[in-house]
C-alpha cells in the first residue's frame, strides 16, 4: 500500500476526494481494497469507510473485489466490518452471486453483542440478498427471523424493520411469507406508533 493514501483526519472532504480517486483510478481503487487485509486497524477501517462511500457513487468498480469484501468481515473491528456490508449491500442489485460467500459473515455481525451499526448492517445485507429469489429467501430467512427477535429492543430495531419492509417485498418463497407474517403479526397487533405502522405494512406486503 502506498504510504500516505490515507487523510491523517476525518474530515469529510478528504474522505469524499479519495473515494472519488478510487472511483475514478483501477489502482488507487486496488490499494484501498488491499489495505482492507493490513496491519494497522485504523487504515483498515478507513480504507473499508472509502470502500462504502466508493459503493454509494459507483458499486460497479467493486464487483472485481467482492471477494476481498467478504474476506473483510473476519478483520476484528466492527467499522471495518459494517462498511463492507454496506458495501456489498450496494452490489447485490449488480451481482447478488458474488454476495452469496458474504452470508456466513453477516449471520456472525448480525448477532454480535457489541455493536449496534454492525448488527444493523448485516441486517439489511441479509433482507436485501434474500429479496432476490426465493431460494435466498428461504437460505436468509432463519436468520433474520432469529434476529428479529433478538434485536427488537435494540436502538437501531426501527431501521432494521425498513430492511425487512423491503425484504417483504421481495420474492419470497410462499412458506417465508406465511412465517414473517407470524413473526409481525403480534407488533402489528398490539405495537404502538412506527413499529405497529411498520410492522403492518410487513404483513401487507406479504398477504
Amino acid at each position: 500500500m502506498k504510504r500516505g493514501l490515507f487523510p491523517l483526519s476525518s474530515e469529510s472532504s478528504e474522505d469524499k476526494n479519495l473515494a472519488q480517486a478510487a472511483v475514478a483510478d483501477p489502482a488507487v481503487l486496488a490499494s484501498v481494497v488491499e489495505a482492507l487485509s493490513g496491519a494497522s486497524r485504523r487504515e483498515r477501517q478507513q480504507a473499508a469507510k472509502t470502500v462504502a462511500a466508493v459503493a454509494k457513487e459507483n458499486p460497479a468498480v467493486l464487483i472485481d473485489h467482492s471477494t476481498a469484501l467478504v474476506d473483510a468481515l473476519e478483520r476484528p473491528e466492527a467499522q471495518t466490518r459494517w462498511e463492507c456490508l454496506d458495501a456489498l449491500t450496494q452490489i447485490i442489485p449488480l451481482d447478488s452471486r458474488a454476495c452469496d460467500k458474504a452470508v456466513p459473515g453477516a449471520e456472525a455481525a448480525l448477532f454480535d453483542e457489541d455493536s449496534g451499526p454492525l448488527r444493523l448492517a448485516a441486517m439489511r445485507f441479509l433482507c436485501y440478498l434474500g429479496a432476490t429469489t426465493e431460494k435466498r429467501s428461504e437460505k436468509v430467512w432463519p436468520l433474520i427471523d432469529e434476529g428479529i427477535q433478538c434485536c427488537h429492543g435494540d436502538l437501531e430495531f426501527q431501521d432494521m424493520l425498513l430492511a425487512v419492509i423491503d425484504f417483504s417485498a421481495g420474492k419470497l418463497d410462499p412458506s417465508v411469507k406465511e412465517a414473517l407474517a407470524e413473526r409481525m403479526r403480534f407488533d402489528a397487533t398490539n405495537g404502538k406508533g412506527m413499529l405497529k405502522r411498520r410492522a403492518s405494512q410487513i404483513l401487507e406486503n406479504v398477504s
